[in-house]
């Protein structure tokens, strides 16, 4: 089974034509990959991997040139990944970067944000992570308790974030912070670009089940920033979380970071499977084409200029859903 079976994608041709490329290139730099390690694909870090997409233009695609994008549209970007997930390919370091923290630096940062950050995303050399979740605040972002405060012309944040994949590995972090007095539970909330290398940070990986070290605590103890670090406009943070969220929850990782596990499925058992597995094979991919096609859907708004966050959360639900039960 392979991604281009789906026929009836809205997918543009222009943006279809660089499949086979991507295909080909994949399929020379994992040759020797086995379903384990595919099986990690977009919690696979490989620093060396993300640079190798980066000198092809393939980090940050849907970025304007002039910082090192391609202008790509939101379909050629999601053939890419398509095909980066499906193949099983180690994208983890630049992940975060790619998908949300370049496009909300390029729509609400600074000329100096930009010029800075942007640049080094698109070759695939400066990792970020995402600063949302608290303890107790986990799905319910709005009663975060992080809070920056002025001291002269600066900021400095205290509190604590969790749940933060890859912090113990990134370079920057796009925090949700507390800059207001909370008359509305969304209200009062900024977002910060913080350098993860500054004192007053504490990073504590957390091990999974599995011994695994994807996720972090991470805690702010008098933590200093510069004016320039906030992101967009003080106290619209809520406004601007939502819209990330939109790239965050739609995107063919929702459904495909566990894909090796249906393409393993389907090489044992054969070309000849007996009726039972014919019936759940064929049940987990007509559920996986749906996914699909909804998350074009939710592509096709992006690139309308739309903000999905609606129907973005949706598709994160059912493919997580989804992914559980594969």
């Amino acid at each position: 089974m392979s991604i281009d079976q789906f026929t009836f994608s809205p997918i543009p041709p222009e943006a279809e034509a660089i499949r086979a490329e991507v295909r080909a290139f994949l399929g020379d730099a994992l040759a020797h990959y086995p379903p384990t390690r595919r099986a990690e694909s977009w919690m696979g870090f490989d620093a060396q991997f993300s640079r190798r997409l980066g000198a092809r233009g393939w980090i940050g695609m849907a970025l304007p040139k002039r910082y090192g994008g391609a202008d790509a549209s939101p379909f050629t970007r999601y053939v890419v990944i398509e095909e980066l997930l499906a193949a099983g390919a180690p994208v983890s370091a630049h992940w975060f970067a790619d998908r949300q923290s370049g496009p909300q630096i390029l729509h609400y940062g600074t000329d100096a944000q930009k010029e800075f950050h942007l640049p080094a995303i698109c070759r695939g050399e400066r990792f970020f992570c995402i600063g949302m979740s608290e303890p107790n605040s986990g799905s319910d972002l709005a009663s975060i308790k992080t809070n920056a405060r002025r001291a002269g012309d600066k900021w400095v944040v205290n509190g604590q974030k969790v749940w933060t994949t890859n912090a113990h590995r990134s370079h920057y972090m796009i925090a949700l912070v507390r800059t207001g007095v909370e008359s509305k539970r969304n209200e009062g909330l900024s977002q910060f670009i913080i350098d993860l290398s500054l004192p007053g940070i504490t990073i504590r990986p957390i091990k999974d089940l599995t011994g695994a070290t994807h996720f972090n605590e991470v805690f702010f103890d008098d933590l200093t920033l510069d004016a320039d670090a906030l992101i967009g406009v003080e106290g619209q943070g809520w406004a601007q979380v939502t819209a990330e969220l939109a790239f965050e929850r739609s995107g063919p990782e929702r459904f495909l970071s566990s894909i090796a596990l249906l393409h393993t499925l389907i090489a044992e058992i054969g070309s000849e499977p007996d009726a039972y597995q014919a019936r759940e094979i064929g049940r987990l991919t007509a559920r996986l084409i749906t996914l699909r096609q909804m998350s074009l859907g939710v592509t096709a708004q992006l690139a309308a200029g739309r903000n999905p966050a609606w129907e973005a959360s949706v598709v994160k639900e059912l493919g997580t859903t989804f992914e559980q039960e594969l």
